[in-house]
């Protein structure tokens, strides 16, 4: 089969026309096309994402099935559940949402990754996605302890579509507690599911599974027409995970 080759500005073809399992690589759809915001918001909104190595043009993907992490399934692990509670109950820690995005998608770039030699977010990956930071549609969710960014992560969001990109982290469960974050802010403001695009086993072991690809296009195409929620993380969001802790009576 013949890949459809984009030129700057060309709309991408629909999500249902990817190669499939019987192709040379299932779930790429197109090449070429560009990184520019109005192309990324584009592609999202419709099921959509660009992944690419050194040397290989833009390679756009809508894989079948999608991996997605409904918020509701999400595992907390008895060790996680504590860790997020101490965690919750320290000065010393705090959940940030934007503080430092640059920093945390470079630290994303440079994670070594089990049986990856490169990495896929190359200098054109990060200046695209920090300008679709500026532009309102990236954020990061940062982990900081004593002082100092111990991990995080970053997505794209579109409405209440919220898409997961990837993850860094420098301390034991950092990720993780950026990750649990994310899922209990989403709780919040009424977000059911964040995209994990591909199959690990650790989104499994997390509570992520798989979805029909149709069924997931359906899901972003109205979830990014709702209003989306203001990207700042409050303490009391860790009740959507956590007991409530009592108030100290005056």
């Amino acid at each position: 089969m013949q890949l459809p080759w984009l030129d700057p500005g060309d709309p991408l073809p629909d999500a249902a026309l990817a190669w499939g399992d019987a192709d040379p690589v299932p779930g790429l759809l197109a090449a070429g096309g560009s990184l520019d915001v109005a192309s990324l918001l584009r592609a999202y909104g419709s099921g959509i994402f660009p992944w690419f190595s050194e040397g290989q043009p833009i390679l756009w993907w809508s894989p079948d099935p999608r991996m997605v992490l409904q918020t509701a399934d999400f595992r907390l692990h008895r060790s996680l559940r504590k860790t997020l509670a101490a965690f919750r109950a320290s000065p010393r820690c705090e959940i940030r949402f934007d503080h430092s995005f640059e920093t945390v998608i470079s630290a994303c770039s440079q994670a070594p990754r089990a049986g990856q030699s490169g990495t896929w977010i190359l200098p054109e990956m990060l200046a695209a996605y920090g300008e679709l930071h500026r532009a309102g549609h990236a954020h990061s969710i940062e982990t900081w302890i004593d002082g100092a960014l111990a991990g995080g992560l970053y997505c794209v969001a579109i409405g209440r579509a919220v898409f997961g990109e990837s993850m860094f982290t420098r301390r034991p469960d950092a990720s993780k507690i950026a990750l649990a974050a994310l899922v209990a802010f989403c709780r919040r403001h009424g977000i059911a599911m964040i995209d994990c695009q591909q199959k690990t086993s650790h989104l499994a072991s997390l509570g992520a599974r798989e979805m029909p690809r149709q069924r997931f296009v359906s899901h972003v195409a109205h979830a990014r027409r709702e209003p989306g929620p203001v990207w700042r993380f409050e303490p009391v969001y860790w009740n959507e995970l956590l007991p409530a802790r009592s108030s100290n009576p005056t």
